[in-house]
Order: C-alpha cells, then structure tokens, then sequence
C-alpha cells in the first residue's frame, strides 16, 4: 500500500527529490510548490528547495529544536519508549507520533501531507522515500547539538531565532559560572546513569559532558574521556567519584540502583558521604541532544551547586525516596 500511495505522491510531485549521484554532489529534481515561495537549503544530503514559510513540518528526532523555534512540527518521532521526552509533553499536545527516532513511518508521514521534513543523516537510508513525499532537509549526524539547531533553523526561515537562542544559553553559561566564583575550580561533576541491565559513566561526548565541556567543569579523571560512556560493574563503583554526582535513572530503575547503593564501596565515594547526589531528569540530560534539554541542564546546576547550601542531594540507599 505504501508504494502505491509514494508512487501517487511522486506523480502529483507533492515533494522533490535531492539526491546525491557517485561524486557526491547533490542533483535537484524539479520542485512542485505552487502556491509557495521556496530557497534552497544546503544540508548534509546535498541542497533543497524548501518553502519559505513551511505550514506542515515532520521531525525525525530532536522535535525539541524545532519547538524552540516557535513551530509546532504536524508529526514527530519520539524516544525508545514511545513517548516524547518528559520535559517537552506539555508542548507537544497534537503533534502525530510517527514511530521511534531512526525507525519512521513512512505511511504516516505521507498522509500528514508535510511541506518540509526535517531528519539527521542517520536516516540516509530512507532520504530517497522521505524527498519523495516532501521537501527533506538533513543535518549532518557528526557535527553538535548547536549546529543540528541551527541546520533546523535554516530550513525553517528561524536563523535570528537560533542564533538568540544560543547567546541566551552561552550568557547562562557566563552567569553560572560567576555566581560559583571560588568553587568553580574546586568542584568535580560526576555524571551516572542506572538502567535496566547496566550502569553507565558518561563523558566529554555525551549530551551532558557536552554541557560540562561548554562550562568548563572539572571531571573525575575516571570520566574525563573523549568518548560518549562506559559501562560499570560493582567492583567500579570507585569511577562514578566525584563532589558532586548527578544521578539519572533510566528505566528498571530500581533492580540496579538498589544493588549498586547497598554495596560497601558506594557508602565510600565523597559526594555519598557529603549528600552531595542529586537525582536529575534522564530525558534532558542523556537523550536531549537540544537547547531545551541544554537549558535543562543548566537549570539543574544552578539549582544544585549554586544554591549548594540549601540543595541537600538525596539521602541513599534510601530508593523509596529516590523513585517518587
């Protein structure tokens, strides 16, 4: 059914079709947009033409970037779980979801009647079916956050909008670190993660180790990598050390946080001892990959190192507590 209904699309050229030939340069077909002005875009699949003011935007991941341009996407995918990430639900009333990040339905997307699908290079795979249903823009999955916004940003006209976006975020960076003043340099951020079947310690690569590396945070020397994370097991519980660890719970929270929180060698890290672990929202700080997520982050380190003194961390291994 689904061919029949990409063929009927091709037909009626509902979309164009940008594509890549063996020398790597990019060859435009045609666009159809009658009632629209359209540009180009360069993107990481070549050039396309886009409408000026697209009405009917599909996101395949980072749904988050587009919302902080000021446009409501018609569909979107979500995360692993089905579910849009948990700090952006109430933003995202309406919005069609169309299967999970890297795993689209193209069915769906086709009778959203899109004028602009915006995806990551990732998904090159489907770039062919994706241009020929709508104009598709792709930002290059190798490059940061800061640059998929602002690839987003292009192919939405919202360029001013990203570049305010990305001051206001760097004037928080300046301020944070200004309102630590000597303990900025004093102070180690440990990042941990309890999953279902693993625990992990994350890095100068992930979304979060990004954030850190923007501030300039120390990190213990276990986790001050260039690599995204690492698995830990029991007896490694001495690399999740630091002053200060922001704890994120996936899901299957309890089975491995209670193993881990009851073992000897965790009552033995500093920032147990201090109270100095603090329970943050996994969605923003591992799986954001966007300025709201970023500002997430930020909002978190304000709230438990700037405001040190009233910001007790969670009293472990009391899980109860942990899990409301």
């Amino acid at each position: 059914m689904l061919i029949t209904l990409l063929t009927i699309c091709i037909v009626s050229a509902c979309g164009n079709n940008a594509k890549k030939n063996g020398t790597n340069n990019s060859i435009n077909v045609s666009l159809n947009l009658p009632s629209q002005a359209v540009r180009v875009v360069k993107h990481a699949m070549g050039e396309t033409k886009v409408p000026v003011n697209p009405q009917r935007v599909i996101v395949l991941g980072n749904l988050e970037n587009v919302l902080a341009l000021g446009i409501k996407p018609v569909g979107a995918t979500t995360l692993g779980d089905g579910e849009f990430p948990s700090y952006l639900r109430n933003q995202t009333e309406g919005i069609t979801k169309l299967g999970i990040n890297g795993q689209p339905s193209l069915e769906k997307i086709l009778f959203l009647k899109p004028d602009l699908i915006l995806g990551w290079s990732w998904d090159e795979g489907i770039y062919e079916k994706l241009s020929q249903i709508a104009p598709t823009v792709f930002a290059e999955g190798s490059i940061t956050w800061k640059e998929w916004l602002r690839t987003f940003a292009e192919a939405l006209g919202k360029t001013p909008e990203a570049e305010k976006l990305l001051r206001n975020y760097n004037q928080r960076v300046e301020t944070f670190k200004e309102q630590m003043g000597d303990r900025f340099s004093q102070i180690q951020v440990s990042v941990v993660n309890f999953w279902a079947d693993k625990v992990r310690i994350y890095m100068k690569r992930s979304f979060s180790g990004l954030i850190l590396n923007d501030i300039g945070m120390l990190r213990p020397s276990a986790q001050n990598k260039d690599k995204n994370s690492e698995n830990l097991s029991l007896e490694l519980i001495p690399k999740m050390e630091g002053d200060a660890i922001f704890l994120v719970l996936g899901e299957g929270k309890e089975s491995k946080l209670n193993q881990f929180t009851n073992h000897p060698l965790w009552f033995q890290l500093n920032a147990v001892k201090q109270g100095k672990v603090y329970q943050v929202n996994s969605d923003a700080w591992i799986s954001s990959w966007g300025i709201i997520g970023a500002n997430r982050v930020l909002d978190d380190l304000f709230k438990y190192l700037v405001t040190e003194k009233s910001s007790k961390g969670k009293e472990f291994p009391k899980v109860a507590a942990l899990t409301q």
